[in-house]
């Protein structure tokens, strides 16, 4: 039986919107073992980002434990978040999020120079820009990329530190259908050559089915779908082959 990776037990996250406040987490149960895949899915809104967010060490919850291989990832010190974020995991968001001012290749490298390790890691980031695809576009800015190719160079700088854990935020969403499949296809297969868990919050059944397991997130809460569920949830939707935009 494969290990335990990430446990969250009862987390809870509220937000104050004016007077009310919004109960986005109520009590929250998520555990995922070392290697699987786990797709997300929910309406947008119900809280998918907050959770990822949570369990990224990038927004404390209000209440419950979040542990790494057993520990308490919010309970330690700062410096030991500090590295569980930079080393333990990488996180690929929707819009990138690359730095303008610095080439792919920097961009790629800015993992290391945070985490001051040493080593060659010009190398190390250059490996995995020419194993994406992007040995013509190392010295490029990100204003000279197309959105397929910024999406790439925000999986090279996650994967950068050869993270156990991925968090991917809904990262084909920005991208045209098929560039979608492209960097989803490329993912799963960095994903099957380097062992670690992905945890990826998605609108599309394929990507969703592309996982081992799918979760739907819902009145603060997951649930197991199975495969009827999930092409319940998506005909649901009014999603179907015709319409799913990563179909």
């Amino acid at each position: 039986m494969s290990e335990s990776l990430l446990r969250a037990d009862s987390i809870s996250r509220a937000f104050a919107s004016g007077s009310d406040t919004i109960h986005v987490l109520r009590g929250l149960d998520l555990e995922l073992v070392e290697g699987e895949a786990v797709a997300v899915v929910g309406s947008s809104g119900v809280g998918k980002s907050t959770l990822l967010h949570g369990l990224a060490g990038l927004d404390r919850p209000d209440s419950g434990r979040i542990e790494f291989r057993g520990r308490d990832i919010y309970g330690g010190t700062p410096k030991s978040l500090a590295h569980y974020r930079n080393a333990e995991i990488g996180f690929v968001f929707q819009f990138h999020y690359l730095l303008p001012e610095f080439s792919a290749l920097e961009n790629v490298a800015l993992p290391f120079r945070i985490g001051r390790r040493g080593g060659d890691f010009v190398r190390t980031a250059r490996g995995l820009l020419e194993r994406l695809g992007l040995e013509r576009r190392l010295h490029h800015h990100p204003g000279a990329l197309s959105g397929g190719e910024q999406q790439r160079v925000a999986i090279a700088r996650a994967l950068a530190l050869d993270p156990a854990l991925i968090f991917a935020d809904e990262p084909t969403g920005n991208l045209d259908p098929g560039t979608g499949m492209e960097v989803f296809a490329l993912l799963k297969e960095l994903q099957r050559e380097r062992s670690f868990a992905l945890v990826l919050a998605t609108h599309s059944e394929r990507l969703a089915r592309g996982c081992d397991r799918v979760l739907r997130l819902e009145e603060g809460r997951l649930h197991s779908l199975g495969d009827r569920e999930t092409r319940e949830y998506f005909e649901g939707l009014g999603v179907n082959p015709a319409s799913d935009p990563m179909l």
